[in-house]
């Protein structure tokens, strides 16, 4: 199944909702994925509920973990050199073999000049390699840095990380979803998917997470954010 981008789905429509962009592609899930890996998927995502992940993410008003990381383009970027330009955006996701993951990041890319305008700057980290980020990044004409987290250190510091239960990577391997490959590590761990916005010192100011892959902050609502908590 190949998944559209948002400028293929429905053409002229960019800004649509994140929620009816995922809504699509939930459909897409129900008509062709066998019903058995659906189940897969739904009882991994009901077990991760159940141990509160989300619950027990780094939290609004703490401090957060400085970080130096890999770009798309093996660049070093540091938070301290971007945070002293202004607040930062960032979204935690799992990879570009990921289509929710796929979708947010096409429509965080449409928002990229209101999160500048509102004087932020906005990136993604992921634990997949600098080479799969800069297949990603070139591939949906993304133009924000991704960041390679390989071995999910940084996740594991936001309290983001879990290991991928060995029913739900017998299935991801059939579909030709080769972790240690897109990662360059053998662990088979993943961010549950999560966004932050941090003020210049490097407080939390936003924080939000799921243990549902299917569900990520609103773009909209990030900038709406920004504009009425930060003065550019």
């Amino acid at each position: 199944m190949k998944w559209r981008s948002l400028e293929e789905s429905v053409p002229g429509t960019d800004a649509r909702p994140l929620r009816e962009i995922f809504a699509e592609r939930k459909e897409l899930i129900a008509r062709y994925v066998p019903p058995e890996t659906q189940a897969i998927h739904a009882e991994v995502v009901a077990e991760l509920k159940a141990r509160h992940l989300a619950a027990n993410i780094l939290p609004v008003g703490a401090k957060a973990p400085a970080l130096k990381l890999p770009d798309h383009d093996g660049k070093m970027v540091s938070s301290s050199d971007v945070l002293a330009k202004g607040p930062l955006v960032l979204c935690f996701i799992r990879g570009r073999w990921c289509p929710f993951c796929v979708g947010q990041m096409e429509a965080m890319n449409l928002i990229l000049p209101q999160i500048v305008q509102a004087g932020a700057t906005l990136a993604a980290i992921s634990p997949q390699t600098v080479k799969q980020s800069f297949f990603m990044h070139d591939q949906h004409k993304l133009r924000f840095p991704l960041l390679s987290d390989v071995g999910n250190k940084v996740a594991r510091q936001f309290g983001l990380t879990y290991r991928v239960p060995e029913l739900q990577e017998t299935v991801y391997r059939r579909a030709f979803v080769n972790l240690p490959f897109t990662n360059g590590d053998e662990s088979w761990e993943l961010p549950i998917p999560a966004t932050y916005i941090l003020d210049r010192e490097g407080t939390v100011l936003y924080a939000s997470a799921d243990e549902d892959y299917t569900e990520r902050s609103e773009p909209r609502e990030i900038v709406q954010f920004l504009q009425e908590h930060i003065r550019p």
